[in-house]
């Protein structure tokens, strides 16, 4: 008899191999949230308490400690090229940045990029924190680019610097070959996309350092455009000229190779012209410098540093700022301002020695407000005098405007009246911009220089009856006096005689 005993199927069933549920394996979407979010709060909580607890300085000490004990085992090597080298700007950080920029791809993440209305193509830039790959003589080198921001009594500074890393094998290679290779190319690159630049002081502070911006420099001013006469022009060509190629005679000498230009004339006679002109003849960058958002000698000092060899140092209207000792403002207890002395020590002073190549330009309208220390030979060199339009920087304008080449009938007496009345440059270029027919711009400017001349006259005239009327109430007044005087004499005499 066969025994029916149920077969346990349950038993021996592949399935029965799995939990009932996976819930005892895998926990829920909601727990491994929080333990997530727990740890998460965890971690911040801690970097917090770090970053409160330890000063800045102390924590990029470990962080350092830290990332060379991974260089030490990782068998690589690290150079670390920060922008600034104390309070100079790092010449190989500047051709780091250029050098990269050649060099990247379209696999890195995160780029700058940027355009100028008159540039031929992109410019491309390593966003912070982005890395890149180069290779020289088949050694890999892996660069990244670092930029945070640091705060200090109030004020953020960015800083920035390239990190690059290699085989420690390769190091004598990359220092002695790689980087000099990547200065060489930087140089190369610069001077291949050299575009004249005219700087100014940027409106915000970092930290406690002005930043110089900067745009295309367009203006279209040459010597041969400018309204001078032309022995001044022969003049100050040669002069520039003299400066340029006389480097080794400033270091024989002991003198900084440096030169200072003084313009000074009227509003309107070309002084800005001038120095455009000379920017473009000499392939020299522009800085503008605004003394009046210059509040100490220090922050001078440092504007110094930061303007490049082969430049102009341009302050303008210069008299407007002869009263510099009033100029401070108190900051933590303690005066500082920017005083004359500074200026002066900025110019031709200790300071003045760091740097090649440049040119400082001071203008005025006003010569004899300036303080004669800022005027002798050293500091400004050469004093040009810019002055009102006569018959060759006439010419210059006529051929520039109208294309007249040679005489015109009414050249003649055109002299008569420029030698006779006083207008500038800038008068002259407008009034021959009226029309575009020759012969109406030219009697234009003769009737203007006409109408001028009886302007002039009257107000002359204006003048001299006003000195006489002066003279003749100040000989009136001397005349009442003695009057006066000789009356109370009398008055003294005939009491005398009556006593």
């Amino acid at each position: 008899m066969l025994s029916c005993k149920p077969s346990n199927h349950s038993s021996s069933s592949p399935f029965n191999k799995f939990p009932k549920s996976f819930s005892t394996i895998f926990p829920s979407a909601t727990s491994a949230f929080t333990t997530y979010a727990s740890i998460s709060a965890s971690l911040m909580l801690l970097r917090s308490i770090f970053n409160d607890l330890i000063p800045y300085p102390l924590r990029k000490h470990i962080f350092s400690a830290i990332s060379s004990l991974f260089c030490f085992f990782s068998g690589k090597q690290t150079i670390i090229i920060d922008q600034f080298d104390g309070i100079e700007p790092n010449h190989v950080f500047n051709a780091t940045e250029l050098y990269l920029s050649t060099k990247v791809n379209p696999n890195t993440k995160r780029l700058k990029v940027s355009k100028r209305i008159k540039d031929k193509g992109l410019s491309f830039k390593l966003d912070k924190g982005q890395r890149i790959t180069d290779s020289f003589n088949g050694v890999e080198l892996k660069w990244r680019h670092v930029c945070y921001g640091v705060e200090i009594k109030g004020n953020v500074t960015e800083k920035r610097y390239f990190i690059l890393r290699f085989k420690k094998n390769n190091g004598d290679l990359v220092m002695n070959s790689y980087l000099p290779f990547v200065l060489k190319s930087a140089e190369m690159i610069e001077n291949e996309m050299r575009v004249l630049k005219i700087h100014t002081l940027g409106n915000v502070r970092y930290g406690f350092k002005f930043k110089w911006e900067s745009i295309k420099l367009e203006h279209p001013s040459t010597f041969e455009t400018l309204a001078l006469d032309p022995e001044l022009k022969t003049m100050i060509i040669d002069d520039i000229n003299r400066f340029i190629r006389r480097k080794e005679f400033y270091k024989k000498v002991g003198r900084s190779w440096k030169r200072g230009y003084l313009l000074y004339g009227p509003p309107g006679t070309g002084k800005s012209s001038l120095v455009a002109a000379m920017a473009n003849y000499l392939k020299f960058d522009i800085y503008d410098l605004q003394l009046e958002n210059i509040k100490s000698d220090s922050d001078l000092r440092r504007l110094l540093l930061d303007i490049g060899n082969r430049s102009i140092l341009v302050i303008e209207d210069i008299d407007c700022t002869v009263n510099l000792p009033d100029r401070g403002h108190r900051r933590n207890g303690q005066d500082k301002q920017l005083t004359l002395s500074g200026l002066l020590n900025f110019v031709d002073g200790l300071w003045s020695s760091c740097g090649d190549e440049r040119i400082i330009v001071l203008t005025t309208n006003h010569k004899h407000r300036l303080d004669p220390a800022l005027l002798r030979p050293g500091r400004m060199d050469l004093h040009i005098h810019l002055s009102y339009c006569g018959m060759r920087a006439f010419t210059v304008l006529a051929a520039n405007y109208l294309g007249i080449k040679g005489e015109h009938r009414l050249f003649g007496e055109i002299e008569v009246l420029l030698g006779a009345t006083k207008v500038t440059p800038a008068q002259v270029a407008e009034e021959l911009m009226k029309d575009e027919d020759v012969d109406v711009a030219v009697e234009g400017f003769l009737s203007f220089l006409k109408q001028r001349k009886m302007e002039e006259d009257k107000l002359e005239k204006d003048e001299a009856l006003k000195k006489a009327e002066v003279k003749e109430s100040r000989e009136l007044k001397i005349e009442h006096k003695y009057l006066k005087k000789d009356e109370a004499s009398k008055k003294a005499e005939v009491k005398e005689s009556q006593e």
